[in-house]
């Protein structure tokens, strides 16, 4: 069974519609996808709505990507197979949303200090009826203002003390833990090797998301090498967290791909051993 449990559509940072990328879960042959947008669930109903004229049998799996912060950190918590309609959730989300605009808008201005006139308008165009993140201000700045690439805008000017950054303030990790499983969802650790973090300060993380109540890690991703995937392994063991497989996928790219190279340790439980629809199809 081919499973992906983190992707991304147009409705954060993804560059595919939710229609697309349920055709693309269907080409490459796809049984489970969750959708895990930043911050809101608004994609979902489309995503829905497609599968629904497939005659290929797709489990689509209700999720969101939650920011949070510890200790310093942006950490991401993905919900899956959440209420879409808990109101306490919904009511989260907005006020998340609200967090990225408020950025988006201080962003703007700084960009504009920078020499680069009217950028917050063309990202929030750029986002339409998502939301709005440093991506789409970046994928600006390349496109219409002569950066060179995505990763020069972030070394130059949106990345971590740069001349644009801006610091969102977002709820603690247990907030994101606690609303998605009162939405009758699981509360996983997403992609923890990506975090800049010495391996004592992963540990500590780990430790304090599972003290919190959180249910699964993400073990298999994109970009883990070997050691990197024995300590989170261990880390899972330790914990007693399910695992959890996810692309973080945003666009096709040599580097990441739906469902690729997405297996988990036979030692570990899956976060969805329990699902009826996979554990039992």
């Amino acid at each position: 069974m081919k499973i992906d449990l983190h992707s991304h559509t147009r409705y954060s940072d993804g560059h595919l519609t939710p229609e697309e990328l349920v055709l693309r879960a269907h080409n490459l042959q796809l049984d489970v996808l969750a959708i895990t947008d930043h911050d809101t669930l608004a994609g979902l109903p489309v995503a829905h709505a497609m599968q629904a004229t497939q005659k290929r049998k797709l489990t689509l799996i209700d999720g969101v990507e939650i920011s949070t912060a510890w200790h310093g950190f942006d950490i991401h918590v993905v919900g899956l197979n959440v209420d879409t309609n808990n109101p306490a959730l919904c009511r989260f989300l907005s006020q998340q949303g609200e967090i990225r605009r408020q950025r988006a808008l201080k962003i703007g201005e700084k960009l504009v200090k920078c020499g680069f006139e009217g950028v917050a308008e063309k990202a929030f165009s750029l986002a339409g009826v998502g939301q709005v993140t440093r991506a789409h201000f970046a994928r600006i700045l390349v496109k219409d203002y002569g950066v060179s690439s995505m990763d020069t805008v972030f070394k130059k000017y949106l990345g971590k003390g740069k001349r644009a950054a801006v610091k969102a303030v977002w709820p603690e990790m247990q907030a994101a833990i606690s609303h998605i499983q009162q939405a009758g969802g699981r509360a996983v650790l997403a992609h923890p090797a990506h975090y800049d973090m010495t391996a004592k300060w992963l540990r500590r993380l780990v430790e304090d998301f599972a003290d919190s109540g959180g249910d699964a890690i993400e073990t298999a991703f994109p970009g883990l090498n070997k050691d990197k995937q024995l300590l989170i392994n261990e880390l899972a063991s330790t914990h007693q967290l399910l695992a959890s497989a996810g692309s973080d996928f945003h666009f096709p790219s040599r580097w990441t791909e739906l469902g690729r190279n997405l297996g988990i340790a036979s030692q570990l439980t899956p976060v969805w051993h329990d699902w009826p629809l996979i554990a039992h199809p």
